[in-house]
């Protein structure tokens, strides 16, 4: 153990509105089984809107005095790269994104590509397997539960914790990322994470902010979910939440 503090703040920014979040919306909306996308997931790049979306989070960034900007770290997915790398530039900051797998998004195997429809309809069992678990527990074949990645996330959190000692970090990366890093840092509980997820839909390009003066002791969480930079621009905000029926039956 050195005694050096860890990070003393933490942004965690959702991607702008992707293509696969107009596609799955879209179909879902319409009651069909697939989420029409022509690529891997790694690869859904923005929208129009998302990418106008990143424009307006940077500007918020150029706001920040030099003093106040921060290491950016980045989900290797393609929206969140395209979005951290556009507001990044935009802001006026002399960084790179780093990229880091463990911000990914959450792994659906078998359910990938499928619609809350499509999955009743073509894998029953698994439907009910993940009434009956809830979405904390539930781990799709071939994909992850959130339970899992809560421990790649508690592992960035080490890093991170090494790696920018007395720094603040900007994390561009996805919804349920956002959520379960409130729950690793506040020390929720399954339930209230859950109830959390149930009323709460990460908006696209929102900032949420943890701050811990001085690198030690709790986490204090500042502001969720916020798109003030949005609005005031006239740029749309985007809503583009997952399954809210979560909780274990």
């Amino acid at each position: 153990m050195t005694g050096l503090p860890g990070m003393t703040e933490l942004l965690l920014v959702r991607h702008g509105e992707s293509q696969g979040n107009v596609a799955a919306t879209q179909a879902h909306r319409s009651g069909a089984y697939d989420i029409n996308v022509p690529a891997r997931d790694a690869d859904v790049e923005l929208s129009d809107t998302g990418r106008g979306q990143a424009l307006a989070l940077g500007r918020l960034l150029a706001e920040f005095p030099a003093d106040r900007r921060a290491a950016v770290w980045s989900s290797p997915y393609l929206r969140a790269v395209q979005t951290a790398e556009l507001a990044v530039r935009t802001g006026g900051w002399q960084t790179s994104p780093l990229l880091d797998e463990r911000l990914r998004d959450r792994e659906l195997g078998i359910l990938d590509m499928l619609t809350s429809a499509g999955v009743e309809a073509r894998l029953p069992q698994e439907a009910e397997r993940r009434r009956w678990l809830g979405k904390f527990y539930y781990r799709p074949p071939g994909g992850e539960s959130w339970a899992d990645v809560v421990l790649r996330l508690r592992s960035l959190v080490a890093d991170l914790d090494r790696l920018c000692s007395g720094q603040r970090v900007l994390l561009v990366c996805h919804d349920a990322v956002i959520l379960l890093f409130r729950y690793i840092l506040e020390g929720l509980t399954e339930g209230e994470l859950l109830d959390l997820a149930a009323a709460s839909a990460i908006l696209n390009a929102s900032v949420t902010r943890f701050v811990r003066p001085g690198g030690t002791g709790p986490w204090h969480l500042e502001s969720f979910n916020m798109a003030d930079h949005l609005m005031s621009e006239g740029v749309q905000v985007t809503e583009h939440a997952g399954d809210t029926n979560v909780h274990p039956r």
